[in-house]
């Protein structure tokens, strides 16, 4: 991989057009000088080709010869990647995708919109026939999101404290904790400005917008109380906010104090950018990341492990057989881990979508296959293979990993 990162930071370092548009902008700017003197005098159009010619094929050698630097740039990272990866190759010629093209466009435009391209995804939406596709209060939702981010990049939190306030019901419901993080970051922003009156204001923030998560974080709340000398009841959660307390008396030193983990920099915006971005596409019923982006980035990941297995296959002339399975394992990060993986205890076999795993009334959980089998198909009682009880298949209920 050396050579290829090699190659492409000379490519990155030489991909740089600004000139060669400047000299197309020069040989239109002339293109369009000529038009205008020729449409003023006709009898000077012979005279103007004349002299616009030459000035031509200057302007766009120049543009050509800026562009050499970068053509054989990319002509030399293509060499590297042809020669660490080896062309894969579909001899079965079936595009999975083929019959999909309304679902593809669909997954494009979603992705733009949540990357706020709110231009480029009318556009695309227009072309691709997609107007009545995606709701447009779907689109003014992701709007309002790409809104709140560019607030939050900017430092700003208002606006963000300002949704979740008008949403706590429904985040307490998810024992979501974004509003009290929005307001714990923004302590901390007046805490560490530096002004002569931000730790008043610090102090002033957390007696007017810590006191309504008393019910979640009232231990915690316990210790800040006592630090600014009034009391309320202790119960529990006592670290989270008796720490927010501690910063006041490191004011101006937080970087050798106990709290140096809590002062709020890059990656604590960062942090709660996305909390903000998961608990929004949470409340519309979407995952927190493209779908977009996670099945190309899992597919790149898979792909080298396609093209072994297809190598290998072809070398055995055997045929991949089995539906709804991969062949192989292929290692993918954590995140890209949406459900867990149930194996019957009985069968030895992973369940699928038409073999889920099912609970029977005695709490165990087994195969659907394997309680069928226990009842003998006829739909009897059966004994649990792990503990005396007795039960029903119709009494198994299917589990959602």
């Amino acid at each position: 991989m050396d050579a290829i990162e090699k190659e492409l930071d000379r490519l990155t370092s030489q991909a740089n057009l600004s000139k060669s548009i400047k000299d197309i902008d020069r040989c239109l700017q002339m293109l369009m000088a000529a038009r205008s003197t020729i449409e003023k005098d006709p009898s000077a159009t012979t005279r103007e080709l004349q002299t616009l010619e030459p000035k031509l094929k200057a302007g766009f050698q120049d543009a050509n010869d800026s562009l050499k630097g970068l053509h054989g740039g990319i002509a030399k990272y293509t060499k590297a990647l042809d020669k660490k990866f080896k062309h894969a190759t579909n001899e079965n010629g079936f595009d999975a995708l083929a019959n999909n093209q309304p679902l593809i466009n669909r997954a494009i435009m979603m992705h733009l919109l949540r990357e706020g391209k709110f231009e480029v995804a009318d556009t695309f939406s227009k072309e691709a026939g997609l107007v009545d596709t995606v709701p447009p209060i779907l689109e003014r939702e992701f709007r309002e999101l790409y809104s709140i981010q560019e607030s939050l990049r900017q430092r700003q939190l208002g606006p963000a404290i300002e949704w979740a306030a008008k949403r706590r019901d429904v985040l307490e419901a998810k024992a979501s904790n974004l509003e009290f993080e929005l307001h714990r970051l923004q302590y901390l922003v007046f805490l560490c400005s530096g002004g002569v009156n931000d730790p008043k204001k610090a102090l002033e923030y957390s007696r007017s917008w810590f006191l309504p998560f008393q019910h979640k974080y009232l231990s915690g709340l316990y210790s800040l109380c006592l630090c600014f000398g009034w009391t309320m009841p202790l119960t529990e959660h006592i670290i989270e906010i008796s720490q927010l307390a501690g910063c006041l008396l490191w004011r101006g030193k937080m970087a050798n104090s106990p709290y140096a983990a809590m002062v709020q920099d890059d990656s604590s915006w960062q942090s709660i950018i996305d909390s903000f971005t998961k608990e929004f596409c949470g409340l519309l019923r979407l995952s927190a990341e493209s779908p977009l982006y996670v099945a190309t980035t899992a597919g790149a990941i898979a792909l080298p492990t396609f093209n072994k297995m297809a190598t290998i296959m072809k070398a055995k002339k055997t045929e991949w057989t089995s539906q709804n399975e991969l062949p192989v394992e292929v290692p993918l990060p954590d995140k890209f881990k949406y459900h867990s993986i149930f194996v019957c205890p009985v069968s030895k076999e992973q369940t699928t979508d038409l073999n889920p795993p099912m609970m029977i009334p005695c709490g165990h959980v087994l195969a659907k296959d394997t309680v069928n089998k226990l009842a003998r198909g006829t739909g009897s009682r059966y004994k649990c293979p792990y503990c005396p009880a007795d039960s029903l298949p119709k009494d198994a209920q299917e589990i959602f990993l």
